[in-house]
């Protein structure tokens, strides 16, 4: 049985991220959506536990092929991977950029504790969407719907102001 681990601040959670949740489904036994914390971002526009009730009602409507839990972290990747018995990170990649951060990461979990990375590419509807253009775009006022799962869309707008 393969259990594996979607981790992210999901700040919030856009259509590229559940498109990897949906494909990774297909490939996995059990997989976890786990809302992070990322001490390198600033102050997010949601608190953990609200990305966590966001990232729920999002996964309510999507094409999963396995059972699709979501749980929130504020230590190391792969402490939570150890305590809960999961061999797979899934990580999804926009551009060479992401792999270049994402690579290092990579390498010290295994090092670490031996569970391994599946990087998925992103789809090319979704390679220009990042969660800090969503923010910035709903903060002057623009229309985020087509980034966004639609309880989603409905509360970034809410939070922003617009």
């Amino acid at each position: 049985m393969v259990k594996a681990v979607f981790p992210g601040s999901f700040d919030p959670l856009t259509l590229g991220h559940l498109d990897v949740v949906e494909r990774a489904s297909a490939h996995v036994d059990e997989l976890v959506v786990l809302v992070t914390g990322n001490p390198n971002k600033p102050s997010g526009l949601f608190p953990v536990e609200r990305r966590e009730e966001l990232a729920k009602e999002a996964l309510r409507t999507a094409d999963l092929r396995c059972p699709v839990t979501v749980d929130h972290w504020g230590g190391l990747l792969v402490d939570y991977t150890s305590a809960n018995d999961i061999g797979l990170i899934v990580k999804g990649l926009r551009s060479s950029l992401d792999y270049e951060y994402e690579w290092p990461m990579a390498q010290l979990n295994r090092r670490l504790s031996g569970v391994d990375t599946a990087f998925y590419v992103t789809d090319e509807r979704y390679a220009k969407v990042s969660s800090s253009l969503v923010k910035e775009i709903a903060r002057f006022g623009g229309d985020v719907a087509e980034f966004l799962p639609a309880p989603i869309a409905a509360a970034v707008a809410e939070a922003a102001g617009s």
